[in-house]
């Protein structure tokens, strides 16, 4: 069977989309399903940010299939694991938990790198390309090590 592995950010455009591209490009995906959502409805339907889809492709990953939709308590059933980027998102999918079940379900995805510190990845929407950049390292390092964990 595999494992399910959701990403989640707060429009679902930015560093989920990221999160979701470079951890497919590290897993098997006859092992592992990854999927990306957003905690808000901001950006239903939409690609992802010109941005992120260029830090994307700089790296040799293509994300712009991608498409918008919104975290729902669903998920907690067809997920496995969820990683959301920052504390915000993270108290928003823990309200949708129906139980403590649902909750273990949910965590920092930099906790993976950072245990326990609840280190979180800036949102880089307002900001340039550089802050983009920067979201790909960190999102990059701890992909690797979520790829080798559930390899």
């Amino acid at each position: 069977m595999k494992t399910r592995i959701l990403m989640v950010c707060l429009g679902n455009i930015c560093r989920s989309p990221l999160a979701e591209g470079i951890l497919k490009s590290k897993i098997d995906p006859e092992k592992i399903y990854v999927d990306s959502a957003g905690t808000s409805n901001y950006h239903i339907d939409e690609c992802p940010d010109t941005r992120s889809i260029d830090i994307a492709r700089q790296n040799n990953l293509d994300i712009s299939s991608q498409r918008g939709r919104q975290f729902s308590a669903k998920d907690f059933d067809e997920f496995d694991k969820i990683y959301v980027m920052d504390m915000s998102n993270y108290y928003d999918v823990l309200s949708l938990a129906r139980n403590e079940e649902d909750k273990k379900k949910v965590s920092l995805i930099l906790n993976e790198i950072f245990p326990g510190e609840n280190v979180e990845v800036p949102d880089p929407y307002h900001g340039g390309a550089d802050g983009f950049k920067k979201v790909y390292q960190m999102l990059d390092e701890a992909c690797e090590v979520i790829a080798q964990k559930y390899q």
